[in-house]
């Protein structure tokens, strides 16, 4: 319990020191700061797999799969790997959020900020909550499987385009219970206006990116949890993925067209985590698979997309 306090303190720190002093004062996130931002929370999570072979080797974190040093760490980076890729479709929806909405650039960070605060803890409920289920009930890892199977061949089928967030049943209700207004004053989520407080659009664009974060939590929970079902691995290597999410949607939220055959490689890696849940009983895989199909997917899309010329 202990090492799950110091790791939560330390994120907690991470997001005070990045909204309290990096970035204290609003500002438009050129390219260039994202992608800083971006190598140094990459570099953050790499770093972290060393600090998993020591509390393994060590045995200062419960083992409950009886999962050696070498294999936490293979676990834990093909884990945060699968979220980071899954990552890249969440920052297209947000992108159509914030431009539904007419976020001005200068306050997307801080909608992301505290957006990502309430995504960490839904998901660690999230995490706590299937890790239970696989413990208890051995037979839900199928039901997992088939829905990543359902998921990646969705996936496959449906056009983004069509996603209207004021079209959603979230914003909808939203303006129903409580006033809603147009105007922008700051970075502020609420105003009074004619003597009424009403939720600014910021407001709404972060109630809307929460929930999407959450039903995007329901592909990429079952999806780590395929790989293990440590709960530390599973928290952390999700947590780490979540807090480069900003960096990673300024960075290449402006390149979304050119990384067109990115959805490919989700839809394979889902699948392949469907089909590894399904025959978990009969086939065990080494974990270097796993992470081989994982990242030749990833990056197989991402060289696709740069020299496959587009049809007119």
């Amino acid at each position: 319990m202990t090492v799950w306090i110091i790791f939560v303190a330390c994120v907690l720190i991470f997001l005070a020191l990045d909204l309290g002093v990096f970035h204290k004062n609003d500002h438009v996130i050129k390219s260039k700061e994202a992608g800083i931002w971006t190598i140094i929370w990459v570099s953050i999570a790499f770093a972290f797999s060393g600090v998993i072979y020591w509390l393994f080797s060590n045995g200062y974190v419960e083992n409950p799969t009886g999962l050696t040093p070498n294999n936490a760490v293979l676990k834990y980076i093909t884990g945060y790997l699968i979220e980071l890729s899954l990552s890249v479709d969440n920052v297209f929806v947000i992108a159509v959020i914030f431009s539904s909405f007419r976020i001005p650039p200068i306050y997307q960070h801080r909608v992301l900020f505290w957006g990502i605060l309430g995504a960490i803890v839904f998901r660690a409920l999230m995490i706590l909550f299937g890790v239970a289920l696989i413990t208890k009930f051995e037979w839900i890892i199928y039901v997992f499987g088939v829905f990543l199977l359902y998921t990646s061949f969705k996936m496959l089928k449906s056009d983004d385009d069509d996603f209207n967030p004021k079209d959603s049943f979230v914003f909808r209700q939203l303006k129903k219970v409580y006033p809603v207004t147009t105007s922008i004053q700051g970075h502020d989520f609420f105003i009074r206006k004619m003597g009424v407080k009403a939720a600014t659009p910021l407001f709404v664009a972060l109630i809307v990116i929460e929930l999407t974060d959450i039903l995007f939590a329901l592909d990429s929970i079952p999806a780590i949890l395929a790989i293990t079902a440590d709960p530390f691995l599973v928290f952390s290597s999700n947590i780490l993925a979540i807090l480069g999410l900003r960096s990673m949607y300024f960075l290449i939220s402006r390149m979304l067209e050119k990384f067109r055959y990115i959805n490919y490689s989700l839809v394979v890696i889902l699948a392949f985590v469907g089909l590894k849940m399904l025959f978990s009983h009969y086939i065990e895989l080494p974990e270097w698979v796993s992470l081989t199909v994982i990242s030749v997917s990833l990056i197989s899309g991402i060289l696709a997309s740069l020299f496959i010329p587009e049809k007119e």
